[in-house]
Parts: C-alpha cells; sequence; structure tokens
C-alpha cells in the first residue's frame, strides 16, 4: 500500500468513533500493536527530543524500503508513534519525504492534544524525515 492510502485507511478508523476517548482509546489499543523497538536501541541515540515523555524510534533499511519499530514510557505518545509508523513502515525513504501529513489534522490528532505532545508529535515526523533523508543519500 502507498503512505496515502494508508493514511487514508487510519481517517476511515478514526471517522468510526464518535468522540476523543473513544480515539483515545483506540490509540492506545494500536499502541499496544506497535513493532517494539529492540532493547539495544533505547538508547540516548535513538530518543526524540521535544517529547515530554520518552519516544525512541530506530529505523533500518531493508531492500529499499524503510522499517520502524519504536517504543514510548506514555500509552497515549506509544498510540501517536504506532500512527506514524504504520503510515511510513515499509515505505521507500523518497515516498516518505514527498509524504505530507495531512490525515493528522484530517483526524483532528493535533488539536486534541496538549500543546507539549503536539511539539511531540511535530518532532517524531521530523525524526522520521530525517531518518528517510538519511537513508535515501545512501540509496543515491
Amino acid at each position: 500500500m502507498t503512505i496515502q492510502e494508508i493514511q487514508q485507511e487510519i481517517i476511515d478508523e478514526f471517522s468510526l468513533f464518535d468522540d476523543w476517548m473513544q480515539r483515545y482509546e483506540y490509540m492506545i489499543e494500536l499502541g499496544k500493536s506497535l513493532p517494539l523497538i529492540s532493547p539495544e536501541f533505547k538508547t540516548d541515540d535513538h530518543i526524540i527530543k521535544g517529547c515530554q515523555s520518552k519516544v525512541w524510534v530506530h529505523a533500518a533499511l531493508e531492500g529499499e524500503k524503510l522499517q520502524f519499530t519504536a517504543d514510548s514510557d506514555a500509552i497515549i505518545t506509544k498510540g501517536i508513534i504506532a500512527i506514524l509508523i504504520r503510515a511510513f513502515s515499509n515505505q521507500h525513504p523518497q515516498a516518505i519525504l514527498d509524504a505530507d501529513t495531512h490525515f493528522i489534522d484530517q483526524i483532528g490528532l493535533k488539536e486534541h492534544l496538549s500543546p507539549t505532545r503536539a511539539n511531540g508529535l511535530v518532532s517524531m515526523i521530523k525524526q522520521i524525515k530525517l531518518y528517510a533523508i538519511a537513508f535515501q543519500t545512501q540509496l543515491n
């Protein structure tokens, strides 16, 4: 699936819920299914700067596609990173760089987060894009 198709799938799933409490519960469930980062990558080198809670993200190139794993010490934040990893994992680095993140606004996520969590969300997206830049450079 393309990033856009996955993002649309996420938008469709979130539209099934009537209120934000249900959406938060769904995000927590998504966090529980997150492909967990190997303990060897739960280091300061992999921590996302700008997040109130601790979030670790690791990327590896398999073939020509990036695979992300992550973890967080906060359940909502773990759900947020799970959504991002779902959208961007198993994609070509250039596709990640070309993708927008409109789906975050469409599901209403940013407006329902505290300012510190919203900043953390931006930092997570930035880190994913930085990984894509680094791996795209290796492919060229």
